[in-house]
């Protein structure tokens, strides 16, 4: 229920801030004045303001929706010694990575698992599972939180954010010129549009977003190496590769949707699962460690 409100009120705070953005911009409509063509101003904008929008209002937030999402309690006072090592760790980390120190939270689950998200190098959360603090030795879970830290670093919530902004530009516009062009020279209508445009466009939208989360899900693969890497730099690189064997043992944690690929762990499932997960398999990437340590 909780991530359904949050969903509902996301999208709802996103429909209002990009209408009034398109009211200030005088983009109202995609077609030219004789209600004929396509105004491809018009719709650039409007498909940049939306697409562009979405995603930097999501990552503006995220830290709010992580916390809530996952029920994440962020360590203000350290209540024991195994929270002060935790906090001792990051703020370390974050030195010697050159950022801000992040926001440091624990979320209550059995599964072993660890995201990053923010707005920025210096305004982001860490967080971990209570279930990799009891299943991981403090090497391993030192490794993990490199590899988050690496994750802020890298700047990878920004750069996912401009290349998500980039694809759904694209999805949104060229899904538009395609209902228009169905419209037009299948169904015949010569102004206005009909259901034709809808139809087609929701559908061009569907696979057009498919191909697209492709192309998102193999940087964000790329993004996953670099951060074992400079965890591996962080932590020690047979710590790095000690927490993905660990994770490898028990490939079960899973996160609420909207952060699965801001986590260390994530299981690949269903069809095209290659191509549309966020993550390498494990096995991979303990490889590409081993490879460059030799």
């Amino acid at each position: 229920m909780k991530r359904i409100a949050l969903f509902l009120m996301t999208n709802l705070a996103i429909i209002v801030v990009l209408s009034i953005t398109l009211r200030l911009l005088g983009v109202e409509r995609i077609l030219d004045e004789q209600g004929a063509g396509l105004d491809l101003n018009s719709l650039l904008i409007f498909s940049s303001v939306f697409g562009f929008g979405g995603a930097f209002i999501s990552l503006a937030i995220s830290k709010w929706m992580a916390k809530r999402s996952t029920g994440a309690r962020v360590i203000t006072a350290p209540a024991n010694s195994t929270e002060q090592w935790l906090v001792d760790t990051v703020r370390r980390q974050a030195q010697a990575a050159g950022i801000g120190m992040p926001e440091v939270a624990i979320f209550e689950s059995p599964q072993v698992n660890a995201f990053a998200t923010g707005a920025s190098r210096n305004s982001s959360l860490v967080a971990v599972s209570s279930g990799l603090l009891q299943t991981m030795t403090r090497q391993e879970a030192e490794a993990v939180l490199a590899h988050e830290v690496s994750h802020v670093a890298n700047g990878d919530m920004v750069t996912l954010t401009l290349i998500q902004g980039v694809v759904n530009t694209f999805v949104i516009f060229f899904s538009r010129v395609i209902g228009h062009f169905v419209d037009r020279v299948v169904f015949k209508t010569e102004r206005g549009h009909g259901p034709a445009f809808w139809i087609t466009t929701i559908i061009a939208e569907l696979v057009l977003g498919i191909l697209a989360s492709v192309i998102v899900m193999w940087f964000s693969r790329q993004r996953e190496y670099r951060a074992d890497s400079g965890g591996a730099k962080l932590a020690g690189r047979q710590n790095m590769i000690a927490a993905l064997e660990r994770l490898q043992m028990g490939q079960s944690a899973s996160l609420p949707d909207e952060l699965v690929a801001f986590g260390i762990n994530s299981k690949a499932m269903g069809l095209l699962a290659g191509l549309l997960t966020s993550h390498p398999p494990l096995s991979q990437r303990i490889a590409a460690l081993r490879n460059a340590q030799g």
